[in-house]
């Protein structure tokens, strides 16, 4: 039995020496080491954008959502690390979260590492046993001068703010060590770097990459043709989205209250939301949209700084069919965690009367808004002004971006301001957003009306 024990042992020894001197070693080209020892076959879009990394300094990647980007990028990112020992990489993004993501997705490729070759792998950074370093930075080009780094990944370039800052920063550091730079992104801005490097001239030492929903649907890519169709259909009312996430092309309907630059002006990437459970000091406002069955309830709150700033420090959606009582109870915890809350604006129109009335006797400070024609018109034309104004900041969130962009307007015969979202889309996120904002004027004097014309 012990003899048994021991030749098992040994067996097991010599095929870990086998694996360990096959895969540290890494003489690989790329795409064996994805087939080999990754375990995935790259798509032909895939190869071409590997030969880019691996052959240019400068590369841009403008791919469709779902095509396989962030997947082939991760597994470059760790390729690199793996054979060019002693190499740093950072990566960036328009938060900290979302750079966070890509080290996420290269720790998932570890496990077919052998254990000898990992130092340590932690959410922000991964250490490698032959001194190369990948990790993650804050949107922030004062932090990213500081490090030496000899490639830069910077994932949705074209929906971080102060991209230019960035962009310089980034050079400027590659500039000590003659160093790699790769960007990707799915189309947003035509005001931004990442426009510009796939149409002006001044950009032409990037190799450029451009991945539409026909390259990458089966059997050329991951993307199932049945579900396309129903996303066709879902957004056959909004064109402009279909055409940047899917074609991967610029596009914006002229008739959207809120542009994308302006957006994009007022993502700070060095926020985060707070949490639920966490405890808060300041001054704060809540915005409440109020849904059940065919629109989401939700919660945004707002911090007062000095100078008039607003900060979107939380924002949540609950489940259709939530019921009442559940967002009352939710919005009466956030009230005895966030000190002080000074006012709670909630959307009464229709069934949200009663609502508010049971609000009110639980959480004080509790004020109805009945959203009519000309109250929707003054509140989303207030929100508009702070976001003009620089005077409101909030956390990168793909989802509320969406969501604000979709507000679409449409003149009436009397000169006013009828709001719509297409089919298929929600908007409870910004009308709290909206309502939060709002609710932190000292009068109830109207704001000034912003034209979006």
């Amino acid at each position: 039995m012990r003899s048994l024990e021991k030749e098992t042992q040994k067996l097991e020894q010599q095929i870990k020496q086998k694996i360990q001197t096959k895969k540290l070693t890494f003489k690989e080209t790329p795409i064996e080491f994805f087939e080999q020892v990754l375990g995935f076959k790259p798509t032909d879009y895939q190869k071409q954008l590997t030969c880019y990394f691996m052959e240019k300094q400068f590369v841009a990647a403008r791919w469709c959502r779902q095509s396989g980007k962030s997947y082939i990028i991760a597994a470059l990112l760790l390729f690199y690390a793996l054979t060019t020992p002693g190499t740093s990489i950072g990566v960036v993004g328009p938060s900290f979260r979302q750079a966070k993501l890509v080290i996420r997705k290269i720790t998932a490729f570890i496990r077919y590492l052998p254990k000898s070759s990992i130092l340590k792998a932690r959410k922000t950074v991964i250490c490698f046993s032959n001194g190369s370093v990948i990790e993650c930075f804050p949107n922030n080009p004062d932090t990213i001068r500081g490090p030496t780094l000899h490639l830069v990944y910077w994932d949705e370039m074209n929906f971080t703010a102060n991209d230019e800052e960035m962009y310089d920063a980034i050079l400027f550091t590659l500039g000590t060590t003659n160093g790699k730079f790769v960007c990707s992104s799915t189309p947003w801005s035509t005001d931004h770097v990442f426009y510009r490097i796939f149409n002006h001239t001044d950009y032409s030492d990037f190799a450029k990459s451009h991945v539409t929903w026909k390259d990458a649907t089966e059997p050329n890519g991951p993307l199932k043709r049945q579900i396309l169709e129903k996303i066709q259909r879902q957004l056959a009312s909004d064109p402009w989205r279909w055409q940047r996430e899917m074609e991967a092309q610029w596009a914006e309907d002229e008739s959207r209250y809120f542009p994308q630059e302006l957006i994009t002006k007022c993502v700070n990437g060095n926020l985060a939301y707070s949490s639920f459970i966490d405890h808060l000091t300041g001054r704060f406002c809540i915005g409440v949209d109020l849904g059940k069955k065919r629109d989401h309830s939700a919660v945004a709150v707002v911090q007062l700084l000095p100078q008039h700033q607003l900060r979107l420090i939380h924002m949540h959606r609950f489940k259709l069919g939530t019921p009442y009582a559940s967002v009352i109870g939710y919005i009466k915890a956030l009230t005895d965690r966030y000190r002080t809350v000074e006012v709670i604006y909630v959307d009464q129109t229709g069934i949200g009367e009663y609502v508010t009335e049971d609000m009110s006797t639980i959480v004080s400070n509790t004020r109805g808004v009945v959203l009519t024609a000309q109250r929707k018109e003054e509140v989303l034309s207030h929100l508009r002004e702070q976001m003009q104004t620089c005077k409101l900041s909030m956390p990168y969130d793909s989802q509320l971006i969406a969501e604000i962009h979709c507000e679409k307007y449409e003149l009436t015969k009397d000169g006013h301001t009828t709001f719509s979202h297409p089919e298929g889309t929600h908007d409870d996120r910004l009308w709290a957003l909206a309502l939060a904002c709002i609710s932190t004027r000292k009068t109830e004097a109207p704001a000034q009306l912003i034209r979006a014309w």
